[in-house]
């Protein structure tokens, strides 16, 4: 039986890979109380303990506005520990999956992103995320990087379905962007996706993947989705309009990429299917949210 590291097991994609990564070895899993990312030694301990054949890293630092005040904690978790990770990883022959985003594109293509794009963060964020690429490819691990988009599920403190819900108890009306475009993506559909690759990871089929839902909206029409079907499955709502808005009337810290769409024909080659449709896998989440009450 396999041995598996699994670091962020709180966060939302966590919380989803975990009981999937049960079912297939004998599986450590690690929060932040346990493993601070922050602290190289810290890392080179745990996999030295665990002697894992398979890491996954779903952890991150992921406060895109906070990362501007904060680059220097941003790169130690984003993109020094990625880098250690896979320098363990191929010191004792274990495969890598590390978990990256969006943004290390800065969104002005009008065409889904190729794993071969060029690439230029507009944030301290993506910049740090960018890092951690890097520092993972440098190694040589045999490692996959899956750049994901627009995450939500239904573990975690928060992501923008529930807090679309929780706004759309007390409000009638909501403003949301309506200029940024990318595919929501659900950590059930991801979490499966990242346990299958991990079992198709060899000197061949090393680097970088794309993996989202299929389909494009915007956050607006998302937010529309988002109570459509809550309302079907009764969810209590207030929320009575949603308001397009554009980026430049809902300022952050952080830039945001306008578009963020990015191509998974590469993935879904590796996984012999197509990621299920945004809408479709949004429906689920929000069954299994209803269900948990």
């Amino acid at each position: 039986m396999r041995q598996i590291l699994l670091i962020g097991k709180d966060g939302q994609l966590g919380q989803e890979l975990l009981p999937i990564l049960a079912s297939t070895g004998e599986v450590k899993s690690v929060g932040r109380e346990s493993l601070d990312l922050a602290n190289p030694e810290a890392i080179a301990k745990i996999v030295a303990d665990v002697k894992p054949n398979l890491i996954i890293n779903a952890a991150a630092y992921t406060a895109v506005d906070k990362a501007e005040s904060q680059k220097e904690l941003a790169i130690a978790i984003n993109g020094t520990a990625p880098g250690i990770l896979a320098k363990q990883a191929a010191e004792i022959g274990a495969t890598l999956i590390h978990v990256s985003t969006d943004y290390v594109f800065d969104g002005s293509q009008s065409h889904p992103y190729l794993e071969t794009d060029p690439t230029q963060p507009l944030g301290a964020y993506g910049e740090s995320k960018l890092a951690g690429e890097k520092a993972i490819l440098e190694t040589q691990a045999n490692a996959a990087i899956v750049r994901t988009a627009w995450v939500y599920g239904v573990g975690g403190k928060g992501n923008f379905v529930k807090t679309m819900l929780r706004l759309g108890a007390d409000r009638e009306e909501l403003r949301v962007v309506c200029d940024q475009v990318g595919s929501p993506t659900w950590t059930g559909d991801l979490a499966e996706a990242i346990v299958q690759l991990s079992d198709n990871i060899n000197s061949e089929t090393t680097g970088i993947y794309h993996y989202t839902n299929s389909g494009v909206t915007s956050w607006y029409d998302f937010a529309v989705a988002i109570f459509e079907e809550a309302k079907q499955l009764d969810f209590p709502l207030k929320i009575q309009r949603v308001v397009p808005i554009s980026t430049s009337e809902y300022p952050t810290p952080a830039r945001r990429p306008a578009y963020s769409v990015l191509n998974t024909k590469k993935i879904s080659a590796i996984l012999g299917t197509h990621p299920p449709h945004w809408r479709q896998s949004l429906r689920k989440m929000l069954s299994e949210l209803a269900t948990q009450g």
